[in-house]
């Protein structure tokens, strides 16, 4: 491990992507008429603007949102060294763009795509084609430090608590303790799967995934590490004990996400193959079984995001096809039920967050999209955030208060090299009485 060193050769990650879920060249929802209607948008000078748009919800009626005025904090910078690959963008704001978002922040890489984020207190994770993991102040993105694993590139990225999750070029996984945030020098814990005086006269480890690991995720209360890869399996990793307790193909697809429902410790895979499979830990809580296949459409699934609630429990998936989809918890049989779809976006559905009523979208088609939770499971977009010049690979999301004023912090990273911070004010956000 190092935290200075030069950067890998770049590889063709749009090319790369498109083969790992299926993105189309030129979508056209032709086939799609008689379900929806499309609404385009004309684009503010500088793309960094905000739309409302009548988009089709999940309802047959659309939530008009007020634009009142609000004061709005200034764009602020992040200091740059001779160390650092990043620049800060100009910050410009249309005339016409409502106050409901505004940009904190948007610095442009110059060492390749970013492939993901992830937020733990007051700390923004990424990581990218080069070998490194940066850290970042929230909100307004000052660099605080990088890791450089010299492994190749850092594909997901997940941070709980003082730990931190990276899975990287060489299809291993590497924990970190980042609990020391004032010099930020973090220290590794482990690497997974650890080398084992039988594997030196192994020519293979049946431990390690075979190909990228493109998503990860944490059952904190067990303690286990969910990894998803492209060779179509998932592997549980039990932190405490640094071991493999499970491997199990999960798709005839590359594996594009996964979640866990921490209330009862199911896992949410996703997969080119176009399906969303739920699994549930048995036989002594160390192996997996398949419990309900979901398969509404055709179109490889890129995303997931899991909405929890008193009394309430919806699944989403987005897809190549530009359309969201989701499924509500039977509270007796526990099982999920399809209850509709969100249409708006023009491509492929790339990532997806859910936090309270609110569920963020990003797209190919460059934008990202705000959809809130309506009654008996309606949905309707709220806003149509701009700025990226490419599609949005990853998202997430924060809360703030400032001045008493509750708001939310939006994280996003594009194919355009740009990482992107707003804010959404949520008093505009709440459903209006």
């Amino acid at each position: 491990m190092e935290f200075h060193g030069e950067r890998n050769n770049q590889w063709n990650f749009m090319d790369d992507e498109r083969k790992s879920i299926n993105l189309p060249r030129r979508l056209s929802f032709g086939n799609h008429h008689h379900h929806h209607h499309h609404h385009h948008h004309q684009n503010s000078p500088d793309r960094g603007g905000v739309h409302y748009a009548p988009s089709r919800p999940s309802a047959a009626t659309t939530t008009s949102v007020p634009t009142q005025h609000l004061p709005q904090r200034p764009p602020m910078s992040p200091e740059r060294t001779s160390e650092t690959p990043w620049t800060l963008s100009p910050v410009r704001t249309s005339p016409t763009q409502p106050l409901l978002y505004h940009c904190i922040a948007s610095l442009h890489r110059h060492e390749g795509n970013i492939f993901s984020i992830a937020l733990c207190k007051d700390f923004i994770f990424t990581g990218s084609e080069s070998s490194r993991i940066h850290a970042w102040k929230q909100p307004d993105c000052t660099e605080m430090g990088y890791i450089k694993a010299n492994s190749g590139h850092v594909r997901a990225i997940l941070a709980y608590g003082k730990l931190l999750f990276t899975t990287h070029g060489d299809f291993k996984i590497r924990v970190w303790d980042v609990s020391d945030r004032e010099s930020f020098r973090p220290k590794k814990i482990t690497t997974l799967p650890q080398r084992s005086p039988l594997m030196l006269f192994s020519k293979k480890n049946v431990l390690q995934h075979k190909e990228y690991i493109s998503c990860i995720a944490y059952n904190h209360d067990d303690k286990l590490l969910y990894t998803g890869s492209w060779d179509k399996t998932v592997k549980a990793w039990k932190i405490n004990e640094k071991r493999c307790v499970d491997s199990f193909v999960a798709h005839e697809g590359h594996i594009n996400a996964i979640v866990i429902n921490h209330e009862d410790g199911c896992v949410f895979t996703c997969s080119s193959d176009g399906s969303v499979k739920i699994w549930r830990r048995v036989f002594g809580e160390s192996s997996h079984i398949l419990t309900m296949t979901l398969k509404f459409q055709l179109s490889p699934v890129n995303a997931l995001a899991l909405s929890l609630s008193p009394g309430t429990c919806l699944l989403y998936s987005g897809s190549s096809d530009g359309i969201i989809n989701f499924w509500e918890k039977e509270k007796t049989s526990g099982r999920y039920n399809h209850g509709g779809f969100m249409q708006g976006h023009h491509f492929a559905v790339l990532c997806l967050v859910a936090i309270g009523e609110l569920v963020f979208s990003g797209s190919e088609d460059a934008t990202i999209r705000v959809w809130r939770r309506e009654g008996n499971c309606f949905h309707s977009c709220l806003a149509v955030i701009e700025g990226h010049h490419g599609p949005v690979r990853c998202l997430a999301v924060s809360l703030e208060t400032e001045n008493g004023v509750k708001g939310l912090l939006v994280y996003s990273a594009s194919l355009d090299q740009t990482l992107r911070c707003g804010e959404l004010k949520f008093s505009l956000l709440k459903r209006q009485a």
